[in-house]
C-alpha cells in the first residue's frame, strides 16, 4: 500500500522525531523556568508540562519506530 502512494517515510520519521524533540524541550524548560519567571505554578501547569515531554519522548520513539522501522518493512 505505501509503495503505490508514495509515502516518504524518512520525512515522516525525521519531523516525528523533531516535534518529539520539540515537545520535550518545552515541557522541560516550561518546567524548569517557569516558577523563575512567573512564581509557583498552579497544578494544572505543572501537568501541562509533565505531560508535554512524556508526550515529547513517546512522539519521538514511536515516529522512529513506526515511519523509520515498521512501516518500510511492511511496503
Amino acid at each position: 500500500m505505501g509503495h503505490n502512494m508514495r509515502l516518504d517515510y524518512e520525512t515522516y520519521a525525521k519531523r516525528g522525531f523533531v516535534l518529539g524533540v520539540a515537545l520535550l524541550a518545552i515541557g522541560s524548560i516550561g518546567s524548569v523556568m517557569g516558577p523563575s519567571i512567573a512564581g509557583p505554578l498552579p497544578c494544572w501547569e505543572r501537568t501541562a508540562f509533565f505531560d508535554l515531554m512524556w508526550i515529547g519522548i513517546a512522539t519521538g520513539f514511536f515516529s522512529v519506530f513506526g515511519f523509520g522501522i515498521a512501516l518500510p518493512l511492511t511496503d
